[in-house]
């Protein structure tokens, strides 16, 4: 049980490598692709009920300098970011056998390949035991994600990759790296455990008030793939990318790698007690916020369906943020508390299905139509039933409207708000979705309730290949099935709401 973890960072590399032997016959290569992910998934769902019975899964590769070691350990929040990682990879490969071979896309063993290795450094993000695991599988995701930015090698693929590249690497190099250096040489310590590393560092000869809110700050803006303003633009530059991609940008790896492991460092490097007592995190409430509302009206003013949806993915991802504010700030015997980190947890995975079940619907348009602009899209509806039936979903959940996923979140947010007596979180929480209302209900009204096309408008287009179309209705049936049946993901939120 113990070697789980390290399994499922080598899964994928494995595949990979038979993916890459595979590339002369692509029946070959793509059946690989999804057997990995297959595995992976039974993999990643092996650990689930031994740590919801409370058994230790720890493995530890190899020991750096004293106290520092590449080591894996799970816990209920790694373990949501992994169960969403791992088995909506297995949807996104459906996904993208469809809409790679309809879109005639170049270097797709490539893509697979990348691929493969993203979902590598997503699971070492998810199980590390500490700072510096996470930070050497945060590069690795950073870096397997570029080719696929880059895809499609165009001057504007190669402008955005390098727009992609540079913030998520200079704000991690330039700001996690010092934070990290400087918390063990302060601590000698950069396990993820309960209570944090800093209770026994700060005081005369330690950290200060000052020093702590710093390094806090370090931590969440060194963290780029969170995409909190102003640290975002690297997403929307990214949508030029193929749409199985985008998908895995804002749903499966790259940003639920970003707000998990700022929730990570907040819960299990520094502690409660310590950015309490310091008031270190006040702050993340109110710029959270403020990217909250910001992004959401930059999405209103979007006519390209995929840079709404992009922005619309900046907003979101904040809300996590949020919770983690306000958790920070509320004695954690309040219930409040626990509402709040439930909130973070639970939002990773609604989000999730939400946000992918988007994104297939709008690689879905653009591979029967070609079509890119909400403007053009009057009508579709009654071309494309099932696709615009999964996006409407997908679109009630962002807006937290029941009986979709995303209203559970929403509402233990709120709860935990409302309980703290935080009047600026429950004012973003409440203009938040109206403004998230206002740039999805119309893209719905247009595709169903528009004048049906004519034929010089959309001619004879119909549903996109059965691949996507059945990846993209299974991850709006899971926007219903969580809201009725929230299961595992409330418990593991549960858990993670519970721990010191």
């Amino acid at each position: 049980m113990s070697s789980l973890p390290m399994l499922t960072i080598l899964i994928p590399l494995i595949g990979a490598l038979a993916i890459a032997a595979a590339r002369r016959r692509p029946d070959l290569r793509e059946s690989i692709t999804f057997f990995t992910a297959l595995v992976l998934f039974g993999t990643v769902l092996s650990m689930v009920a031994p740590l919801l019975d409370g058994q230790e899964i720890y493995f530890k590769l190899i020991d750096v300098v004293p106290s520092m070691s590449i080591a894996f350990r799970v816990e209920p929040l790694g373990m949501i970011y992994a169960l969403i990682a791992s088995g909506l990879w297995i949807l996104n490969s459906l996904y993208s056998v469809g809409y790679m071979r309809a879109n005639g896309e170049k270097h797709q063993t490539r893509f697979y390949v990348c691929f493969a290795l993203s979902l590598s450094g997503a699971m070492g993000i998810a199980f590390a035991e500490n700072l510096f695991t996470l930070f050497i599988f945060y590069e690795m995701l950073t870096l397997s994600t570029f080719p696929l930015v880059t895809h499609k090698g165009s001057p504007e693929a190669v402008r955005s990759g390098r727009v992609y590249l540079g913030i998520l690497v200079s704000t991690s190099v330039g700001l996690l790296f010092p934070a990290m250096v400087w918390i063990y040489t302060q601590t000698g310590n950069l396990s993820f455990q309960p209570g944090g590393v800093f209770k026994d560092a700060i005081g005369e000869n330690g950290f200060g008030q000052g020093q702590i809110a710093l390094l806090f700050a370090m931590c969440v803006f060194g963290i780029g793939k969170a995409a909190i303003m102003p640290i975002h633009r690297w997403l929307p530059a990214a949508m030029v990318a193929p749409t199985p991609v985008s998908a895995l940008l804002h749903a499966v790896a790259v940003v639920k790698a970003g707000v998990f492991s700022i929730t990570k460092i907040a819960i299990h490097l520094f502690g409660w007690d310590t950015l309490t007592k310091y008031g270190s995190a006040s702050w993340l409430v109110y710029l959270s916020g403020f990217t909250i509302l910001s992004a959401s009206v930059i999405a209103l003013q979007q006519d390209n369906l995929k840079r709404r949806l992009a922005y619309s993915t900046v907003s979101q991802l904040s809300y996590i943020l949020l919770a983690v504010g306000l958790w920070a700030l509320i004695d954690p015997s309040e219930s409040s508390s626990r509402f709040a980190i439930t909130a973070a947890g639970m939002h990773i995975a609604v989000h999730a299905f939400g946000k992918i079940t988007l994104f297939f619907a709008a690689g879905s348009i653009y591979t029967a139509s070609h079509k890119t602009r909400i403007s053009e899209l009057d009508g579709i509806g009654f071309k494309m039933p099932i696709t615009m039936t999964a996006f409407a979903l997908g679109s009630i959940s962002m807006i937290g409207i029941p009986p979709a996923a995303g209203f559970l979140s929403k509402w233990y947010l709120m709860i935990g708000a409302w309980e703290a007596h935080h009047w600026f979180a429950i004012f973003v929480l409440l203009v938040s979705t109206l403004l998230n209302a206002g740039y999805y209900l119309p893209i719905i009204w247009r595709a169903f309730f528009c004048a049906a096309p004519d034929e010089s408008n959309f001619g004879n287009i119909q549903e996109a290949p059965w691949p996507m179309v059945v990846a993209l209705s299974v991850t709006a049936g899971g926007v219903l099935f969580i809201f009725f049946q929230p299961g595992v993901f409330l418990e593991l939120a549960t858990l993670l709401a519970a721990a010191p």
